[in-house]
């Protein structure tokens, strides 16, 4: 009888299911990111995201997704603390204009519901700081998503420029982001009205690109802030861009290597790609494609990345990683990262309208 209850008890057990973790309850904060489109159409098809509430104070915004997604207008909200108060997620993805990125923090912080919003952090060093440290009060996670993060290529450059030094010491970097523009490419009415606002966006094209530049760039240096920031910033397009740049080169200095970020709203196409140049060799990259890899005189190789583990492959499961406590954030993602990002933004902002260089205090 013994031995038969034995067996029966491992039957048991056997053929019990895994108790499956319940979907990670989100609110959108914002809808007028032209980014969140991207957002709906991956969470909607999800099992693992519930989305429970969306507040969005421009009716007319609110009422053009909540027809396009078919959303029931149950979700909608027209302040972010109601939204939060009554539909209790347990984060917030923001897809407001980056000013209002502080707000957003500091009200998910008195909550504490963690957050991720659009790229870059802040529109300032001083946002910045403020949102660090109503994080660091209420020990929430607070994320940044660019594009950029989720590129294949980048475990290969993790692999041959950060870990295994392939390269050498790092010596220059030149990383090239942007597109025709906003208006050239027909962003949403919403998306333009801040873009174009200096105070909304931090700047134009110098904010908008600059950020991807300084994010990647501060990744592959392991996080160490330059020694100084230099900036130019012009509008070729003043006819269209009124009030703010649509074209800027960021150069950063750090201790034995120089970086330099072209941030633009002028290229003849939509691009995102970098330049590593170490002691021994060099990696480029063209968009999320394979990387062009050389050492000293050998020919140059095409090299084709594995695809990225299901938690670094895209913002929705990084955040849900994150969150259920089985990923520490790193990387470019991270508070620490962002951090030094509005940093050099801010700087560079700065000697723009300076025309000096400006020194990063150590």
């Amino acid at each position: 009888m013994i031995l038969s209850a034995l067996v029966l008890v491992a039957a048991t057990v056997s053929v019990s299911k895994p108790i499956q973790a319940a979907p990670l309850r989100v609110g959108i904060a914002g809808l007028v990111h032209g980014h969140v489109g991207g957002f709906l159409n991956n969470a909607l098809r999800r099992k693992d995201i519930e989305i429970v509430g969306i507040a969005e104070p421009n009716t007319a915004v609110a009422e053009r997704y909540q027809k396009q997604y078919k959303l029931p207008a149950s979700l909608f909200y027209s302040s972010y603390s109601e939204m939060m108060d009554k539909s209790k997620p347990e984060a917030v993805l923001a897809y407001t204009n980056t000013f209002d990125h502080k707000e957003i923090v500091e009200e998910c912080a008195a909550r504490k519901i963690h957050v991720m919003m659009e790229k870059p952090l802040a529109i300032s060093n001083a946002h910045g700081k403020a949102i660090a440290e109503a994080g660091k009060r209420s020990g929430i996670h607070i994320l940044v998503n660019y594009e950029t993060t989720w590129y294949p290529n980048n475990g290969l450059i993790q692999k041959l420029a950060i870990d295994g030094k392939t390269l050498g010491k790092i010596r220059k970097v030149t990383v090239r982001d942007g597109h025709q523009g906003p208006k050239e490419i027909n962003v949403q009415a919403e998306f333009l009205d801040w873009l174009t606002d200096a105070k909304r966006n931090g700047a134009g094209a110098l904010y908008d690109f600059g950020c991807y530049g300084a994010n990647l760039t501060t990744w592959l240096m392991n996080n160490e802030r330059p020694i100084s920031v230099m900036a130019l910033t012009q509008t070729f397009k003043p006819e269209i861009y009124k009030s703010v740049d649509d074209d800027a080169i960021i150069v950063l200095e750090y201790p034995g290597a120089q970086a330099t970020i072209m941030a633009s709203w002028n290229w003849p196409y939509g691009r995102k790609d970098w330049e590593i140049y170490g002691e021994h060799g060099s990696i480029i990259t063209t968009g999320s494609g394979p990387i062009k890899y050389r050492i000293r005189q050998s020919a140059e190789e095409t090299i084709t990345p594995d695809q990225p583990s299901p938690t670094n492959g895209d913002p929705i499961s990084y955040l849900i990683a994150v969150i259920r406590g089985n990923l520490k954030p790193t990387g470019t993602s991270s508070l620490e990262n962002n951090l030094i990002v509005t940093e050099i933004l801010d700087a560079a902002r700065t000697s723009a309208k300076t025309g000096k260089r400006v020194m990063l205090p150590h």
